[in-house]
């Protein structure tokens, strides 16, 4: 679920660097200081979690703020003009930063809870909260199931603190609001999408057919598209005062450059270069994930029974890689990239939108399709 699609230096959308730099800024002091609030509380009972708030800090450090930035660019598409602001946009800006800030933690929220799924202990070479967990039981002479367990366990927790803090920053985010209601229902949207995504992203893996084309595309709009694009998007517009056609016109681009960017990432997670990507190229063949790459192979029969021989162990992941390199799966997956962004670009133009953001999307679209390149 992991984007970079911005490095830490570029500007957020939509504003001059100084600017740029200045929200960046903001929304991580927000995140700062509202972790080390939690810590602060927690001391009071339990030191233990007062010890799980610094942890969680450390996860949520060097974040690309990606989501954060998407907000406010969906907020810059609607705000009005300084002449015709009126006096609910008075101190518009922190409530932008307070919802870049939820979404924020919901990112990190449903890493936490992926990685407990995946049963992964590293993320980008970095140990993740359950290494740490696990490797503190494993100190204290637990054996390895066990530690593990307590690993991932403690990941669930964190997951679960960062979610409710998530879902309160949003809230304060739009109160007192006349659009309130409908941010916090995008906001919630964002969760149950994302929450569909993945039981539907685990429920093919177990299958030992590979989902379709079409039933690819739904799970990645709904694992990552949804809360990573589509409902920064909408919840900043509608911040914005944007009417909930218009803050809807926005998220279907936003949706649309979302599943682009996860196709993307089913290729370099197959056949990027780990060293460019910091992702494996064997974890998702190895878990029988299923990916925009398989559903267009397994329009070949003769691949479906190169993916059943690796789900039964008689097969390598040397020659799952080489049947879909022979199904031209990569360059299919990468057309149909394009094509969606081209789509997201045309719905842009109609939108009329300032020029500033319809210049941030299509450097967003640029950027997603030449990643790993």
């Amino acid at each position: 679920m992991t984007l970079s699609t911005w490095t830490t230096a570029q500007p957020a959308a939509g504003l001059g660097a100084a600017d740029g730099s200045r929200f960046d800024a903001s929304v991580r002091h927000e995140i700062s200081q509202l972790v080390d609030g939690y810590k602060k509380d927690a001391a009071a009972y339990s030191p233990a979690t007062a010890v799980l708030w610094e942890r969680i800090f450390t996860s949520l450090e060097g974040g690309k703020l990606t989501r954060p930035r998407l907000v406010r660019l969906g907020y810059d598409a609607f705000k009005p003009q300084p002449r015709q602001e009126q006096p609910q946009h008075h101190g518009a800006g922190h409530r932008v930063v307070l919802l870049g800030c939820a979404f924020e933690l919901l990112h990190t929220s449903l890493l936490m809870h992926d990685d407990v799924i995946d049963r992964d202990f590293t993320r980008r070479g970095r140990r993740t909260l359950s290494a740490q967990y696990r490797d503190d039981a494993l100190a204290a002479g637990q054996r390895v199931p066990d530690a593990e367990h307590a690993g991932h366990s403690a990941a669930i927790i964190a997951g679960d603190l960062l979610l409710a803090a998530a879902i309160s920053l949003a809230l304060r985010a739009g109160s007192s609001l006349a659009q309130a209601g409908a941010i916090e229902r995008s906001f919630q949207l964002a969760i149950q999408n994302a929450g569909a995504g993945e039981l539907e992203d685990l429920l093919y893996s177990l299958d030992h057919s590979p989902a379709k084309v079409q039933d690819v595309l739904r799970m990645e709009e709904l694992k990552t598209a949804s809360y990573s694009f589509r409902f920064p998007l909408q919840t900043g517009a509608l911040l914005a005062g944007a009417s909930p056609a218009e803050a809807a016109a926005l998220a279907d681009i936003g949706g649309q450059l979302g599943v682009a960017y996860q196709l993307i990432d089913d290729v370099l997670g197959t056949f990027g270069d780990p060293s460019t990507t910091g992702k494996s190229v064997d974890s998702d063949l190895r878990e029988g994930k299923s990916t925009i790459l398989t559903a267009l192979a397994a329009e070949q029969p003769e691949f479906g029974e190169s993916l059943k021989l690796l789900r039964t162990h008689t097969a390598t992941l040397t020659s799952l890689r080489s049947a879909l390199a022979a199904a031209d799966a990569e360059p299919l997956a990468r057309q149909l990239a394009k094509e969606l962004c081209d789509s997201a670009l045309y719905s842009a133009r109609r939108l009329d939108l300032p020029e500033a953001v319809s210049a941030q999307l299509k450097n967003f679209a640029t950027l997603i399709l030449t990643r790993g390149a």
